[in-house]
């Protein structure tokens, strides 16, 4: 059975996740040690015992979603699981360093430098309030550019995430994207819901964010991954580091082009996707890009026990 370790992005986050894993494996526990360490704050009393308003920040979102994943990852090895067990890995924004570090590309401290920084200069790039993103439900990828092109009017505004075949996600300047939402439900989308999100993420206007991360990525070291990562900007399987380098730029300001990745899995022959860290919303995702595949969640340590038993 060819399976994909998935990892979830923005949005996934909850209070306390993460924290039974810690609870019962000291390498779930070490992970949040080393980013707290990394970052110089503590980052694991936030996501345990903090407001989600805060957590909910970019600049803390992606780290503390990456320490998760990682946390889970590193509970799957200590039960004799490791990421040889999967054809590939991929994941959504944010998700795709989880899985270069899953991968062993990029350290843990190194991941969660480059994701508080990451963070931080996305919410930095378009002042509060002057961007938007809006899901745009029951229209297909190609439906919404054509929405996109002609809500732009001058401005920015771009499909940026084609989650699944349902749903397609447009980022702009927050006007293009307020347009956006009333084009797609004239032209028979089911609906189209502006998103709580403190920044356009995944659009021309994040081009200042690329700047950023292209000098932060400079400076890591980036190993070729133990098991090929699917990309977000190409949809298809890479290994080559310095390649996954000008991806991981160019994703800033790309589309994530989930549908195809997962289609990509497919035609790879994935029959199993495992979605490691919080929450189920790839889970839900795949299932409606292909309902061949077999998806379990892998966030706490029931979890964790469930798919070492179904391994037998």
């Amino acid at each position: 059975m060819n399976r994909a370790f998935v990892f979830p992005g923005q949005g996934a986050q909850t209070i306390g996740m993460g924290q039974a894993l810690a609870a019962a494996y000291p390498a779930a526990k070490a992970v949040f040690d080393e980013v707290d360490e990394a970052l110089g704050e503590s980052l694991s009393s936030l996501i345990w015992e903090g407001d989600i308003e805060t957590l909910t920040l970019t600049q803390n979102a992606q780290p503390a979603l990456m320490a998760t994943s990682l946390a889970a990852m590193r509970a799957l090895e200590a039960e004799g699981i490791t990421i040889a067990l999967a054809a590939f890995v991929a994941g959504h924004s944010l998700g795709e360093y989880s899985a270069l570090a899953a991968a062993g590309a990029i350290s843990v401290a190194d991941t969660a430098r480059l994701l508080r920084t990451r963070g931080q200069a996305m919410q930095s790039a378009v002042p509060v309030g002057e961007g938007a993103m809006a899901a745009i439900l029951g229209l297909d990828l190609e439906a919404v550019r054509a929405v996109a092109e002609e809500a732009a009017q001058g401005e920015v505004c771009q499909a940026a995430n084609d989650n699944d075949p349902t749903q397609v996600v447009v980022s702009g300047a927050k006007a293009a994207v307020e347009r956006a939402a009333v084009i797609a439900k004239e032209k028979g989308a089911k609906r189209a819901i502006m998103l709580p999100v403190s920044a356009p993420f995944h659009c021309a206007l994040m081009q200042p964010a690329a700047d950023v991360m292209a000098e932060a990525l400079a400076g890591v070291e980036i190993a070729a991954p133990a098991v090929p990562l699917i990309a977000n900007v190409r949809a298809e399987a890479v290994s080559d580091p310095d390649l996954i380098r000008a991806l991981l730029v160019e994703q800033v300001t790309g589309s994530v082009r989930w549908r195809e990745s997962v289609q990509y899995m497919a035609a790879q022959g994935v029959t199993e996707a495992w979605e490691i860290g919080a929450g189920k919303a790839l889970s839900g995702m795949i299932r409606k890009i292909d309902r061949e595949i077999a998806c379990k969640a892998v966030g706490t340590p029931e979890d964790v026990k469930a798919v070492v038993e179904s391994l037998g």
